[in-house]
């Protein structure tokens, strides 16, 4: 890892831990994550643009994105092995991103991360890519 976080990584890094997947915990901490986020986005009122822009059931949202996490964190490409090229934000055009509902999908990611990691430094090494995604998956501008 390069960049401002190289210190921080290097506390977390051993012969066994090489990946911020391992390092959180493997695939049942990306499950736990990705769970979360979806209960979130599904139950909190100050989610309901975002979750609008989701199809009535939230399962296969929630099984991509949790294959997504899984190679996004350093461990198996299950959606790379599934489905290709994640190509987020051309799969994402389909839905209007404007900021409300960015703001709202980093609410619900926020919330989960922090319920579901224990370290406040590894939340910090995977908030910061997360956030900035998630500006770049926004297409429109405000109403």
């Amino acid at each position: 890892m390069k960049g401002p976080w190289k210190d921080i990584w290097d506390g977390f890094v051993t012969e066994k831990v090489t990946t911020l997947y391992q390092a959180i915990g493997g695939d049942p901490a990306v499950r736990a994550l990705t769970r979360r986020f979806y209960e979130l986005m599904d139950r909190l009122p100050e989610a309901s643009n975002v979750r609008a822009v989701h199809p009535p059931s939230l399962q296969e949202s929630e099984e991509k994105f949790y294959e997504y996490m899984s190679g996004y964190l350093g461990g198996p490409p299950l959606y790379t092995d599934k489905r290709g090229h994640p190509r987020l934000r051309s799969r994402h055009f389909v839905a209007e991103i404007g900021p409300v509902e960015r703001d709202e999908w980093l609410l619900c990611f926020r919330r989960a991360l922090d319920g579901t990691i224990e370290s406040q430094a590894l939340r910090d090494l995977i908030w910061a890519p997360v956030e900035r995604l998630a500006y770049h998956m926004q297409n429109k501008e405000q109403p």
